[in-house]
């Protein structure tokens, strides 16, 4: 069963890890076709003192299912719904939305704490595949 309702939970480590929820599933309708429209989902967040709890987040992504919505819209409602809900320090949500007419639309929306600053860039990728064998 959809809704709107967002549960949370409190973080209960003092660490701030970063998060990052995927759904290839989100739909909603065209506001001006009916037509289905249909979207991956890419969740980041830094917390601040409470998490979004999974199912509560399955379940409100399904509720826009029969909704009509234009793409920026609905992604910047959804951010902000977050943000209401778990007041992080960063978070970022990526909407890729299927083609549609031969069009790809992609959308990123943020939000971030008044004076929240990133901490500097780890690269991990900067060693090589199997750097850990030498010869």
């Amino acid at each position: 069963m959809a809704s709107k309702l967002l549960e949370t939970f409190a973080i209960l480590t003092r660490a701030r890890l970063p998060h990052s929820h995927g759904n290839p599933e989100f739909t909603c309708l065209c506001p001006k076709t009916g037509q289905p429209d249909f979207a991956t989902l890419i969740l980041d967040y830094i917390a601040d003192t409470t998490c979004v709890e999974l199912k509560s987040l399955k379940l409100y992504i399904w509720s826009f299912r029969n909704e009509g919505h234009f793409h920026e819209d609905v992604t910047n409602r959804i951010l902000d719904d977050l943000v209401a809900a778990i007041q992080p320090r960063f978070m970022r949500l990526t909407a890729k939305f299927y083609v549609r007419g031969g069009i790809f639309t992609n959308i990123v929306t943020e939000h971030r704490k008044p004076g929240w600053q990133a901490q500097p860039l780890v690269d991990l990728m900067q060693f090589e595949t199997q750097s850990n064998t030498r010869g």
